[in-house]
Parts: C-alpha cells; sequence; structure tokens
C-alpha cells in the first residue's frame, strides 16, 4: 500500500505555509541582478525550514520536497 501523505502538490503547500504563517512579511523584494522579484529572506528561510521538517516528518514525499518553491 503506498504512503499517503498530508500535502500532494506544490500549491497545497503554499497555500499551508501562508495559512500558518500569516505574521510572515510575503512582500517581494528586488532580486540580486535587479531584474525581477523574489520573497524577503526570512519568508525564504523559514518556507525552506518548514519543508524540511514537513520531508523528515513523513508529511511529504522527499520528491517534493526537492522540487516545491515558495
Amino acid at each position: 500500500m503506498p504512503k499517503k501523505y498530508t500535502y500532494t502538490t506544490q500549491a497545497e503547500l503554499r497555500k499551508a505555509f501562508r495559512q500558518e504563517n500569516p505574521d510572515l512579511d510575503f512582500g517581494k523584494i528586488k532580486n540580486y541582478r535587479g531584474d525581477g522579484l523574489m520573497h524577503k529572506t526570512d519568508t525564504r528561510v523559514a518556507f525552506a525550514n518548514w519543508i524540511d521538517y514537513l520531508q523528515r516528518d513523513g508529511q511529504i514525499s522527499e520528491a517534493l520536497a526537492q522540487r516545491v518553491t515558495l
């Protein structure tokens, strides 16, 4: 029987992260080259840590953890 994960899509993860972290600043800043936008460092680090936790806890697959982006 295949393992049942809490989250199976990137969209589900992004939505859950925003719901679980309403106090984070999801505004964007210019990227390092100045030609695009990216999330602020605190937000990116919090997302990476959260994804790592979910994968280690068995709530998401390793493959999903490797490909998900904020």
